[in-house]
């Protein structure tokens, strides 16, 4: 019997949380949300997430949305995920999960999404030249952050799901916009973080998580855009 239900669609902020799951070895069962028919804007999928955003994680009676709390409630759950209530590495979860989630993916959704905050098409390319330079260094802080401690992970204290979510804002920086995303080599130039990508590409739990959203390998250090046969990467 699975214990959680993950609502997701392709290659979203789900996939995140998936990985987690998958390196939590734990059951779990997926809902596709169809975003090219909408179904995200639904009255049953409202009732989970109001504002219509995915992913959302099902636990029992609790319903969790917005990518950092579920990660956090997993964590929680699950040592493996990161430093318990207490653990001296706490404050260090606290503080980079959160910097991942309003800041880092924060500013790829204006990557992504230009024309939500654009009242003119013209602007489109200066503003996502002026994220670009945003996310180039917020990658290059977060690369100068690990060749301090030198663990190789994002927390000096180990293994987290913020390496997790480091690796997939990576991968989809260089994949999204399609034709516009980072380069590849100015990400590649950030020796500790582009070993991280290495590494994560080759850990059954990211492959797995993936996979199964349709997602064909080099899944972090070449990343493409997937072609589910069912539901939608953008909608």
């Amino acid at each position: 019997m699975s214990e959680y239900l993950l609502y997701y669609s392709p290659d979203s902020a789900n996939l995140v949380v998936r990985a987690a799951l998958e390196v939590s070895a734990v059951p779990y069962a997926t809902e596709l949300v169809d975003r090219s028919i909408g179904q995200q804007r639904s009255p049953a999928y409202l009732k989970l997430n109001p504002q219509g955003l995915i992913p959302v994680l099902v636990h029992g009676e609790a319903v969790i949305f917005e990518t950092a709390a579920i990660l956090l409630y997993l964590v929680d759950r699950h040592p493996v995920l990161g430093p318990s209530m207490g653990a001296s590495g706490r404050p260090d979860l606290y503080r980079w999960l959160f910097f991942l989630s309003n800041t880092l993916h924060a500013d790829l959704r204006v990557m992504f999404y230009p024309r939500r905050y654009l009242s003119r098409d013209s602007a489109v390319p200066i503003l996502r030249d002026g994220v670009r330079s945003r996310l180039l260094a917020h990658f290059a802080l977060l690369d100068d952050h690990m060749a301090q401690h030198r663990s190789g992970c994002l927390l000096g204290c180990g293994f987290s799901v913020c390496d997790l979510y480091l690796a997939v804002c990576c991968r989809w920086a260089m994949a999204y916009p399609v034709g516009a995303g980072i380069a590849v080599e100015p990400l590649r130039a950030l020796t500790h973080l582009w070993a991280l990508l290495e590494h994560l590409e080759r850990h059954p739990a990211m492959a797995a998580a993936c996979r199964a959203e349709w997602i064909e390998p080099p899944f972090l250090t070449a990343p493409r855009s997937p072609k589910p046969p069912v539901g939608s990467v953008t909608g």
